[in-house]
């Protein structure tokens, strides 16, 4: 056999399962996110939402603190920070946009990983990456303008692109520290710090504590236990789960979101749809590796 036969590994571990179920969670909660913010401020909705995260993981984890060491308290800092910055804007862009196209225009972090590796680490993009780059940027300009295929950013969507930047930090760093850190200690402190740091933003958003709803409560409840779980698994998951892997798994999210939200009664246009289809296909495309297989030699026969 040629040396020159390519193939792709399938094989999934239980790790890369878990992130599955994760993914499906987590795409599960734009739409809930999408009507919270009916009722509060966006910034205050994602601190109390990781304050309950935060929370929940301090009743559970809390004989594991006295441990805790500087590395896990850099690592958790810097994480929050970029979670802070993620969710945030995020949550802030899901006032004038759907929750579907939240979803899809979030799913743009993967191609940008790639290119803040090249800006920042001098590492450029491979051949695949740059076309997994072309069609997420096909698919956005699906998405920005369905109705006449011109950009027309509104300010949510402006504001989901450049959440992409700090989600994108977020897994990097996830990665950067995995194997470092106590997994427990290490979540509680990055959503302690995300919650906080979020709080701080309402100051220069100009929001004000909103009126008690039993609905907010909720949802900030559900999506606190949510996130709780999620940035748990991640980083437990991710120890053994390479970023590329992990990455192609997070594609998922949006398809789940958009499902989600097609049953709660959203509609995107057809081009619309289009671009999410070719975002997910670019986040896939953007991270497929190919091995070559090594030749096979065969034995001699007797009569050579």
């Amino acid at each position: 056999m040629s040396d020159a036969i390519r193939s792709l590994s399938l094989r999934i571990s239980r790790q890369e399962l878990v992130l599955i179920f994760i993914t499906m969670i987590w795409g599960g909660t734009f739409l809930v996110v999408h009507h919270a913010v009916q009722y509060s401020g966006p910034f205050f909705f994602v601190g109390l939402r990781f304050a309950t995260a935060a929370l929940l993981l301090a009743l559970f984890f809390r004989r594991y603190l006295a441990a805790i060491t500087w590395m896990e308290i850099k690592a958790g800092t810097l994480i929050g920070l970029s979670i802070a910055g993620g969710y945030g804007l995020q949550t802030y862009g899901m006032q004038t946009i759907t929750s579907s196209q939240s979803a899809f225009l979030t799913a743009l972090y993967v191609p940008v990983v790639p290119l803040l590796q090249w800006v920042f680490l001098r590492r450029p993009p491979s051949v695949m990456a740059w076309l997994g780059i072309s069609l997420a940027f096909g698919g956005l300009l699906l998405i920005a303008g369905p109705q006449d295929g011109r950009i027309n950013l509104n300010q949510g969507e402006i504001a989901t692109l450049i959440s992409t930047l700090a989600i994108a930090a977020e897994i990097i760093l996830i990665s950067r520290f995995a194997g470092q850190v106590d997994v427990r200690r290490v979540t509680l402190i990055q959503l302690a710090v995300a919650s906080v740091c979020a709080f701080f933003l309402m100051i220069p958003n100009g929001e004000s504590l909103p009126a008690f709803s039993p609905t907010l409560l909720l949802s900030a409840l559900g999506l606190g236990a949510a996130s709780a779980l999620i940035q748990v698994t991640m980083n437990w998951a991710q120890r053994s789960v390479s970023p590329t892997r992990a990455t192609v798994i997070y594609a998922g999210e949006p398809v789940w979101a958009g499902v989600v939200g097609r049953i709660a009664g959203e509609r995107l246009p057809a081009a619309a749809l289009f671009g999410g289809a070719l975002i997910v296909c670019g986040v896939i495309v953007s991270e497929l590796r190919f091995k070559r297989k090594k030749a096979v030699q065969r034995a001699p026969t007797p009569l050579e």
